[in-house]
């Protein structure tokens, strides 16, 4: 099942399995945190980063210095 169909019911069902038991009046928020949730990481998934550098080669502040010379 995709995140778009999730209902508050499943929401309640799948927090409880997690050891999150949730109040009967949060489980449509949380459903709909969760649709919204899935649908920023669908749109994530498609990205084609190529040629990015692993998070590892990154040095923060390098840039600043460079641009300043």
């Amino acid at each position: 099942m995709s995140t778009d169909e999730l209902t508050a019911a499943e929401a309640a069902r799948w927090a409880a399995r997690a050891g999150l038991p949730l109040e009967e009046a949060r489980h449509d928020g949380v459903a709909a945190t969760a649709r919204h949730i899935h649908a920023v990481v669908s749109v994530l998934r498609e990205l084609d980063f190529g040629d990015t550098p692993p998070a590892f080669a990154y040095r923060a502040g390098e840039e600043e210095l460079d641009a300043a010379v």
